[in-house]
Parts: structure tokens; C-alpha cells; sequence
């Protein structure tokens, strides 16, 4: 009996500690305080910093086990990045532009837990997501609280609509003119291109995979707008 039960016991916390988290109150956060277009409503948004830095205590106690799913882990890493990207704006708002923050470099402090480790927005773009996932279209679905970057997506990321939800922001990134200019004559693109051509491989063919009107004109990139995505 005693060993049974003991069995169970270990069976129990093995599966509680190896179970995805939820990103629902990441989602009512983003569908308060984010627009349809991505424009972020920061000084309303401040008023539920609390809930946030629950969420973001929730994401530091709750590291992605090896039980995951690729989706899973996908999605938790996405919205790590852009929550916590969120909360760097929050706790030094007002301000003009992400870069106003650390001398021009707020990707590089590493101020960020999960489980035990500490890591920067760079660490976890650049040596989980891009190193581990090798999914070129999670430059879309993160978030640098920037004008030129991919909008804001107003919920979370999920497992189960992960890979419609990167499809679609892919496919309105590329189609908006305010940051790529497509077609026949030209094919001005975002410098997010530039900046991980070796992801995207062959850019031109990756964007005209999307795009409403394919190019084959000449490839240049566009300046970024820093300014902060604000409503």
C-alpha cells in the first residue's frame, strides 16, 4: 500500500512539474491595452504593471521542461521576449524610444530570470529562439516596442494556434507598406532582412512567398524608426 502509494505521489509531481503554463492573463493584458494595428496603450497599460509582473513571476518559476512540445517551448520563449520587453518600457515610462534605455543598448542587460539562470533579450533572440528553433518567421512575432518593428500582436502566442498566428504575422509584415515597399519597380524592405539575411536564406524568395505583388527589382532596405510604438 505504502509503495503504491508512493508511486502516485511521484507520478503526480512529475506531471504537475512537466505541465505547460497558461498565457491567459499575458492575453487579457495584450487584448486591454494593444490595438487591432499594434499600437500599445503604455501609460493605461501601467495601471496593470501588477498583473504583468504576475505573469512575468509565472514565466520565471515555470522554465519549459524537456516534455514539451517544440510548440510549447516556441511559444513560452515568444512571449518571454515581447512580455518582458513590455515591462523594461513599463518601469522606465515615460519615454521616447526603447533606445533612450542602457546607452542605446537595453537588448544587452541581463536582468531577466528564468528558473535559474538570467538572461537578456539578446540571449533569448539570438541564443534560444534563432539558435534553437531556426523558425525565420519568429522575427515577426517579436517585439521591440518600435515603430518599424512587427506589430504588437494583441494576445499571446499559443501552442495550438502557434503556427498560424507566425503565418499571419509574417504575412502582414511583409505586405505593410509602412515598413516594406513591394513591386514591380521596387522592393524596399524592412532592415530586419538585412540584420538575419542567413535565416531568412534566399530573402527575395521568402518574401515573395508572402507578398501581395512578388518583385524581382532590385533589393534595398529601409531606415527603422526607433520611436516607440505607441497609441
Amino acid at each position: 500500500m505504502r509503495y503504491t502509494l508512493l508511486l502516485l505521489s511521484l507520478n503526480i509531481s512529475t506531471l504537475f512539474s512537466q505541465s505547460t503554463i497558461e498565457h491567459s492573463m499575458l492575453d487579457k493584458l495584450l487584448q486591454k491595452h494593444v490595438s487591432s494595428t499594434g499600437s500599445v496603450d503604455y501609460k493605461n497599460f501601467k495601471k496593470d504593471e501588477k498583473t504583468l509582473d504576475q505573469y512575468l513571476t509565472l514565466l520565471s518559476n515555470n522554465p519549459p521542461a524537456k516534455s514539451w512540445s517544440k510548440n510549447e517551448r516556441l511559444a513560452y520563449w515568444i512571449n518571454v521576449y515581447n512580455a518582458f520587453t513590455i515591462k523594461k518600457i513599463l518601469k522606465n515610462y515615460p519615454l521616447k524610444s526603447i533606445t533612450d534605455l542602457n546607452d542605446g543598448k537595453p537588448w544587452d542587460e541581463i536582468w531577466i530570470k528564468i528558473g535559474k539562470k538570467m538572461y537578456s533579450l539578446n540571449n533569448i533572440e539570438h541564443d534560444i529562439l534563432r539558435k534553437e528553433f531556426k523558425e525565420p518567421r519568429i522575427h515577426f512575432a517579436l517585439n521591440c516596442s518600435a515603430k518599424s518593428c512587427p506589430i504588437m500582436l494583441n494576445k499571446a502566442y499559443n501552442p495550438t494556434e502557434l503556427d498560424n498566428q507566425l503565418e499571419k504575422q509574417t504575412n502582414n509584415f511583409i505586405n505593410d507598406s509602412q515598413v516594406n515597399q513591394i513591386d514591380a519597380n521596387n522592393m524596399k524592405l524592412s532592415k530586419i532582412f538585412e540584420w538575419y539575411s542567413a535565416d531568412f536564406g534566399d530573402v527575395r524568395k521568402f518574401v515573395n512567398k508572402y507578398a501581395k505583388k512578388p518583385s524581382n527589382a532590385k533589393i534595398a532596405f529601409k531606415d527603422y524608426d526607433w520611436h516607440l510604438n505607441e497609441k
